[in-house]
């Protein structure tokens, strides 16, 4: 079957669809002896020869995992700094998946990974629209309109960051307990919705994508999604 080549890398588990896109024209991805900078440039997985910084390019069993995100981890397979990655917690044999999404070194909770880049593509298009709910300890007691605000959206940077949904699930004089849920999840949203605001986040979970909840999944666990799992995901 014909296609474009940035799908068949997706799908062969090199990079997510728009990774892949930028692979192409860095001149890193040969295709049949002649490097292929196009990005309409079409292969057939049966008869051409993909190669990507000289390896072979091939499509790999699809895997889907979910893992519950320690603090303290960042969402990459190296790191040039030496800090902790999500590849530590991987059986070997994984450490081609690459992250649904990101959650920052700070944040914790529900992380999809996979070396499927369709997948990928319909988590975190914003015009798929899949929900993402967040679990957040702010510092005091926040009054009722704040919500409001996280409702209507601030802006930052030409960006609009909002909360489809927010309420407040406990409050003391010390600290709120917030669930929000996103549609979109913009660079860092919620903790840049929460600086506007002048709310200092103590803690930041995801426990939930799609109709997928975090659960009880410990702390730097994972386990594979089934396929009824998978189903409901791509039938957001």
């Amino acid at each position: 079957m014909v296609m474009r080549l940035q799908k068949y890398l997706a799908e062969a588990g090199v990079a997510s669809r728009r990774a892949s896109e930028r692979i192409i024209v860095e001149g890193r991805v040969v295709v049949n002896g002649k490097v292929a900078r196009e990005l309409g440039t079409k292969v057939d997985p049966e008869r051409d020869r993909v190669t990507v910084d000289g390896d072979a390019v091939k499509v790999k069993r699809k895997i889907y995992v979910a893992l519950n995100k320690p603090r303290g981890i960042v969402c990459s397979r190296n790191d040039p700094s030496g800090r902790s990655t999500i590849g530590e917690l991987l059986p070997t044999e994984w450490q081609h998946l690459y992250s649904v999404g990101r959650l920052d070194r700070d944040s914790e909770g529900l992380l999809f990974l996979t070396n499927d880049g369709e997948f990928s593509l319909r988590l975190t298009h914003p015009r798929y629209g899949v929900a993402k709910k967040y679990v957040l300890t702010v510092e005091h007691k926040i009054a009722p309109n704040m919500l409001d605000k996280m409702r209507e959206g601030v802006f930052d940077q030409g960006e609009r960051l909002k909360a489809q949904k927010a309420r407040i699930i406990s409050a003391s004089n010390k600290q709120s307990v917030l669930e929000l849920e996103l549609l979109e999840g913009k660079y860092r949203e919620i903790r840049r919705m929460c600086d506007l605001l002048g709310l200092t986040v103590l803690r930041l979970q995801r426990v939930q994508i799609g109709k997928i909840e975090l659960g009880e999944l410990k702390v730097g666990r994972w386990r594979t999604l089934t396929d009824g799992e998978i189903i409901s995901l791509l039938g957001q």
